[in-house]
């Protein structure tokens, strides 16, 4: 029995599949998706999210903390390139997001062995899937907005006499007219 036994072995040793998952991790911050099996996303998702949490700024404040940070992340990638591309670029998309930096998104099958497929990718860096919806604003617990309400009062007023005051001409429909007229003949 498996029981409380958290770590998916995906039928590798120990070293092979700490190899595997760094190649992945690379691979994933290198190109910011990869598409592999579902088992493989799941893992490489709980081995790659505590590796970004540790690139934000917000943990690196101080250069002490920022080289140890650096060097606990090399240990796992062992890419310096993949780190600086973490560090850099990646840290800063992720600066305002709590937690869940991934998503995994099921393809189907896979031709040859009908393997189930999956598509990781860093949420942030997907253009297309976050066109759509807007920015909101961050609020507190309270539900109040950080800006002072008299700084969305005057904004408000601004938009409100920069807007053209046309009214639009009103449509009778006439179809709707003819069928009255010929339920009372």
């Amino acid at each position: 029995m498996r029981h409380g036994k958290k770590v998916n072995h995906l039928g590798r040793k120990a070293a092979h599949r700490k190899s595997m998952l760094a190649n992945m991790a690379c691979s994933l911050i290198e190109h910011k998706r990869i598409n592999t099996t579902v088992a493989k996303a799941k893992a490489l998702k709980q081995f790659v999210e505590p590796l970004i949490t540790k690139s934000k700024t917000e943990n690196n404040q101080t250069v002490e903390k920022g080289t140890h940070n650096r060097r606990i992340v090399f240990k796992s990638l062992r890419d310096k390139y993949a780190v600086t591309e973490l560090f850099g670029s990646v840290a800063e998309k992720v600066a305002d997001r709590p937690g869940g930096y991934t998503r995994i998104i099921k393809l189907g099958n896979r031709l040859g062995d009908n393997a189930d497929m999956a598509m990781i990718e860093l949420v942030d860096f997907n253009e297309i899937y976050n066109a759509g919806k807007p920015k909101k604003q961050k609020t507190t617990r309270r539900g109040r907005s950080k800006k002072s309400d008299d700084a969305t009062a005057v904004v408000e007023e601004t938009a409100k006499a920069e807007a053209p005051k046309a009214e639009a001409p009103k449509v009778e429909e006439p179809k709707a007219d003819k069928k009255a007229d010929d339920a009372k003949e």
